[in-house]
């Protein structure tokens, strides 16, 4: 596949140039530059002369227009606003930079988005925190609210920009992608795009099967590394995949283990969730279709990705047969889960 602007979007992006754009948006940096880990986009902790941190994301090219990313940072505000624990973007200012070409621009009504010679830009307080422990059916509870508090304020209008998860976005429209693409190798190819086109329509037949399917503005992306935990409980970090969608999408990922272990963090989790707000329980139907649809969107993910030189270096494996045998196998197993699937449950509740 030959590169792009868009595939080696930070081949430029040097500490210097990061700190000179991170100074031309108002922060007063000391020079402590730390990259933090993050596929998609560039993201440093940045000390300043104060003593303190921010974090400056750098958006990926290509990914999100202008637009999609001030839904994100509006949501953040929100969330704030209404008493949920989130980590909005500062305020930025621009700054002459005598290193700089041309001067940055700041977008956005609260002035979030900075522009600065090619790069967006966005900072944020440093929270810190560690990972939740998710065996423990407090955490859990407590997890619980904090989403039903999340998908309140979600609830309240839908984003007019960002993506819908839902079966065409998330399975039909990567399938397609990966199928006209030089990607997958000749002898997995026939067996990959049967499996997927089958477990796609079963995921798509399990939300036809939700009448009047609810959707609010989510987190999109809860696994536990997108969750820190404090004395004060739990906050959410990272909205880059904030979307339209179910309210279960915010549950799965933080599951894990044996099937009477996973009931047992999802009834937690819900006890929490119903003590705040009620949940829709004709959503869990919808577990095994959204992970069988997250296998499908991660391949294309990692196919679009794969002349970033962090991606080869940090996903070795994607380019071998052997991983889109592995893709088959694990299509195959959502198929047997939906297929045998209880009208109201996963299987693995029963």
């Amino acid at each position: 596949m030959p590169a792009s602007a868009t595939d080696t979007p930070y081949a430029d992006l040097t500490p210097d140039l990061a700190l000179d754009i991170i100074e031309s948006l108002g922060q007063r940096v000391d020079g402590r530059l730390l990259q933090l880990n993050s596929y998609e986009n560039r993201v440093f902790q940045v000390g300043l002369e104060d003593g303190g941190f921010v974090v400056a994301k750098f958006y990926r090219p290509g990914r999100w227009r202008d637009e999609q990313i001030l839904e994100e940072h509006a949501f953040a505000q929100e969330l704030v606003e209404g008493e949920v624990p989130a980590v909005p973007p500062l305020t930025l200012t621009a700054v002459d930079h005598p290193r700089l070409p041309t001067p940055s621009h700041i977008l956005g009504p609260h002035q979030t988005l900075g522009c600065v010679s090619g790069h967006r830009v966005s900072i944020s307080p440093r929270r810190g925190g560690r990972a939740p422990e998710l065996e423990d059916p407090d955490v859990l509870s407590w997890l619980g609210r904090f989403l039903a508090r999340l998908h309140v304020v979600g609830a309240k209008r839908p984003f007019a920009h960002r993506l819908r998860l839902d079966a065409q976005t998330m399975g039909r429209a990567p399938r397609q992608w990966l199928l006209e693409q030089d990607i997958i190798p000749m002898e997995q190819r026939p067996h990959w795009s049967a499996i997927s086109d089958q477990a796609i329509d079963l995921a798509l037949a399990a939300f036809e099967r939700v009448d009047d399917l609810r959707y609010r503005r989510l987190h999109g992306d809860c696994h536990p590394g997108n969750v820190l935990w404090t004395p004060d409980g739990p906050h959410f970090v990272d909205l880059d995949d904030a979307c339209m969608g179910p309210a279960v999408q915010d549950f799965w990922m933080l599951l894990s283990g044996e099937p009477r272990e996973r009931q047992q963090q999802l009834n937690a989790l819900l006890d929490g969730y119903e003590s705040v707000t009620e949940f829709d329980w004709r959503e869990l139907k919808l577990i095994e279709p959204l992970r069988t649809l997250r296998l499908i969107h991660h391949s294309a993910w990692l196919a679009r990705r794969w002349n970033d030189p962090a991606f080869p270096a940090a996903f070795p494996w994607f380019a071998s047969p052997s991983y889109w045998q592995q893709q088959t196998d694990l299509l195959r197993q959502q198929i047997d889960l939906m297929q045998n699937m209880d009208t109201d449950r996963p299987m693995w509740m029963d």
